[in-house]
């Protein structure tokens, strides 16, 4: 019983090109109880293999969430396999805004604690108890609404090729870091305004608008289907799009167009781009946006030492590659020091309620632009002494330096780094994978950021 891949990439492209058939690529996902979700991740294995089905797919004992592509020959049989399961009969399917025959080159079906990791640990929170869908009319009515307060639930490097007019963008990494910055930055507002999230394909509002309502917001609302459901009403209605530049996909395609705006812009060089890809170095693999021209002249490369690697002898890229971690590189989709025009500058957004004199609504307040490289993370405030811990992830920092923390509560402080404990001892130096301390004049919140300010 065959329960995993065979072939590799480059045979699979090989494979689908021979056969000359179209394929849809399209996503799903579904709450449910599921008892045995090993068992029930072999069969939808076997009866998917079985279809030439290829994606990534998640199953959990809460649910399944589904990325995948199969021939359109196949899609009526697929339907069947799927609705063998009460829980996904009628269960609406996103086809994707634009078709690539090679946007998956794999099955990979894996079990998980959670179809969505959101770090919670409360039993007492129902995932099913969700926020009033909204069809695109609706939401399009709402987002002019100023009582509304639109929120990205997607991560940085999402939302910074496309996003709705007026949302907040949270400058994070995960679903899971949202949930409490959110909360925190929205706490005044649970009864007087009305909460109104959207993602790629809904599935991260649907936890979202539960997780917001089990909090208290009276008011929670969402975009049913996400922004490919969204982009298909709007053409078939022939409404205006709120949504303006690309949706970014998590297949080879990396994004689909969906208005000619460019919001974004080359991390090398600052033209005017939306074009996401991954550094061709093997041993950094970094997420990216990059110009045509830029990709030229950096051979697809996010530093020039990344170009020297690619240069040198496969073995000898292979020897630099070994033992190395790159997860937490490539896990900092599109933030690192040798990434000039990262927008690390770029406003998120924030919400800042109106004084009493004016209309109630939202405003996004403008970051000052400050050069500095991104350093690391808090991860706790010790409060009686005022101490706040970071996790350096990137680059390093040392005594003397001017730092810069930066959160939706603690908005932006700069402190010169007097002294500090870097793993529990006395050091002039912290770097990257350790843990450091050092006194603050004020409390920072779990996941405000760390940079260093440059001269």
């Amino acid at each position: 019983m065959q329960l995993y891949n065979t072939l590799s990439a480059e045979e699979r492209a090989i494979m689908i090109d021979d056969a000359g058939k179209q394929r849809l690529t399209l996503s799903f996902y579904a709450y449910a109880q599921i008892s045995d979700p090993t068992q029930f991740r072999n069969e939808l294995f076997l009866a998917w293999n079985a279809l030439e089905v290829l994606g990534r797919i998640y199953v959990a004992s809460e649910g399944i969430n589904a990325q995948l592509s199969l021939p359109a020959d196949n899609f009526y049989a697929f339907k069947d396999s799927i609705e063998v399961y009460d829980f996904m009969k009628g269960i609406r399917l996103n086809i994707a805004v634009e078709q690539d025959d090679h946007s998956f080159l794999k099955l990979t079906v894996k079990v998980r604690d959670k179809i969505v990791a959101d770090g919670l640990v409360d039993e007492t929170f129902d995932v099913t108890n969700i926020g009033i869908h909204l069809k695109a009319k609706e939401f399009n009515e709402l987002l002019e609404d100023p009582n509304t307060i639109v929120v990205d639930m997607r991560n940085h490097y999402e939302s910074e090729i496309g996003h709705f007019t007026k949302a907040i963008k949270p400058d994070v990494d995960t679903f899971r870091e949202s949930l409490p910055i959110i909360e925190e930055q929205l706490a005044e507002h649970k009864q007087d305004k009305k909460l109104l999230m959207y993602c790629t394909g809904g599935i991260r509002c649907e936890k979202a608008s539960a997780y917001f309502k089990h909090k208290g917001f009276e008011n929670v609302y969402q975009l049913e289907g996400g922004i490919i459901e969204y982009t298909r009403q709007v053409k078939a209605e022939g409404l205006e799009s709120k949504f303006i530049g690309k949706n970014f996909v998590f297949d080879h395609r990396l994004g689909e167009r969906i208005t000619d705006d460019i919001v974004s812009q080359c991390h090398q060089c600052g033209e005017p781009c939306d074009v996401h890809t991954n550094c061709v170095n093997e041993g950094c693999h970094l997420l990216f946006i990059q110009c045509d021209s830029c990709k030229e002249k950096m051979e697809g490369c996010c530093s020039a030492e990344c170009v020297s690697v690619i240069h040198l002898p496969e073995e000898e890229q292979k020897a630099i590659r070994r033992g190395i971690k790159n997860g937490n590189k490539i896990f900092k989709k599109g933030k690192s020091d040798v990434l000039t025009f990262k927008n690390n500058e770029e406003t998120h957004g924030v919400f800042v309620a109106e004084k009493p004199s004016r209309s109630a609504g939202t405003a996004i307040k403008k970051e000052p632009k400050i050069k500095k490289v991104y350093i690391g993370k808090g991860t706790h405030f010790f409060s009686k002494p005022s101490i706040g811990q970071f996790l350096i992830e990137e680059n390093e920092i040392k005594i003397g330096d001017t730092i810069l923390i930066k959160g939706s509560t603690t908005g932006e402080q700069k402190v010169v780094i007097e002294e500090m404990l870097v793993n529990d001892l006395a050091q002039e130096k912290a770097v990257s994978g350790d843990t450091c301390t050092f006194k603050l004049p004020f409390r920072i919140r779990l996941s405000d950021k760390l940079y260093k300010i440059l001269d």
